[in-house]
């Protein structure tokens, strides 16, 4: 192994240390609590280490969301390739996709919700703002593609395939976003897997002719 390599692969091993140790304090303390001091000390790093790969706490926050993007469009691209399936064994995958994303890492993709619906965005390096649209508009452009499917062989109803990927995209987040919030009110409140249950069937019902 060159000296290069073994530089790119500590590099690489510092920025998950201090992602790791992001996740642990957003997690505990929220994002607006958390500092970068508070995250310097948990990945046992000074500050001014943590800015060497992160430009601010918006950006690292951030950039825990790319995992869950990049996780997403793997498993709604198999989801397409599955050339034996229809349009609505393609809609059941894709429904049990969607479980499997939020499994992968519910406190991060809840916090990629959040991170949608802030002004967190615009504090972002245009690189990592251009991974993010990339990976979202591929994943929502290969949910579309399941949707136009259904569609053009009239199985679902006539409505624009990008509107219904974003419905029902609209429908996984704002469930999960709802039920969090009532999960923190009454930590007996966790009716998550069934609530969705209920909302992927109704539009399930809804977008068949």
């Amino acid at each position: 192994m060159g000296i290069q390599e073994r530089k790119e692969r500590e590099k690489e091993r510092r920025r998950q240390q201090i992602m790791v140790a992001a996740k642990r304090v957003f997690s505990n303390k929220g994002f607006n609590k958390a500092t970068m001091e508070d995250i310097a000390q948990e990945a046992e790093l000074s500050p001014g280490t943590l800015y060497l790969y992160f430009k601010n706490k918006e950006e690292l926050y951030a950039s825990l969301s790319l995992r869950i993007l990049q996780y997403l469009l793997i498993r709604v691209e198999h989801v397409n390739e599955e050339k034996d399936s229809g349009p609505e064994e393609k809609l059941k995958s894709l429904v049990d996709a969607m479980y499997d994303v939020y499994e992968f890492d519910p406190l991060i993709i809840i916090n990629m919700f959040h991170l949608q619906s802030s002004e967190t965005l615009k504090n972002l390096s245009p690189q990592l703002m251009e991974e993010i649209k990339l990976l979202s508009r591929k994943s929502l452009g290969s949910i579309a593609q399941i949707f136009k499917e259904g569609v053009e062989t009239g199985i679902f109803i006539d409505k624009h395939p990008v509107a219904l990927a974003d419905t029902f995209w609209a429908l996984f987040s704002g469930v999960v976003l709802w039920l969090t919030s009532k999960k923190i009110i009454d930590e007996r409140k966790d009716y998550l897997k069934q609530t969705l249950d209920v909302g992927f069937d109704i539009f399930r019902r809804g977008l068949k002719k």
